[in-house]
């Protein structure tokens, strides 16, 4: 996964566990792609402060990522949702009792999962 969509997800799914200062400077930097010396400026610290805080911000949220599994469930889930999609595209190509049962087992892995 390109490493700014995985860092988007792990904020988008893990960003309110983290303070209102790791959550602006990430922001800032990762998601609004300010430079490591704009947001020093802005925030009154050093470049080096900047960066450790990203550091520590992607450490934390990759050790939530390890524990709750969110992420990979979301990914997951969301490769099945295409495969439905791909089944009942076929819809005109297969009967519909086959077409049914695709669906109903793709769906139920969906729930087991959940």
């Amino acid at each position: 996964m390109e490493r700014f969509v995985e860092q988007a997800l792990l904020y988008d799914f893990y960003g309110e566990l983290l303070t209102d200062n790791q959550k602006q400077v990430f922001e800032d930097v990762i998601l609004n792609d300010y430079s490591l010396t704009e947001v020093a400026e802005e925030k009154g610290i050093s470049r080096q402060g900047v960066h450790d805080l990203i550091k520590r911000t992607n450490k934390l949220l990759l050790e939530y990522e390890e524990k709750l599994h969110l992420v990979e469930k979301f990914l997951h889930i969301k490769e099945k949702v295409h495969h439905i999609h791909a089944v009942a595209e076929q819809a005109e190509e297969i009967e519909k009792a086959i077409l049914i049962q695709q669906i109903q087992a793709i769906s139920n892995e969906i729930l087991e999962e959940l």
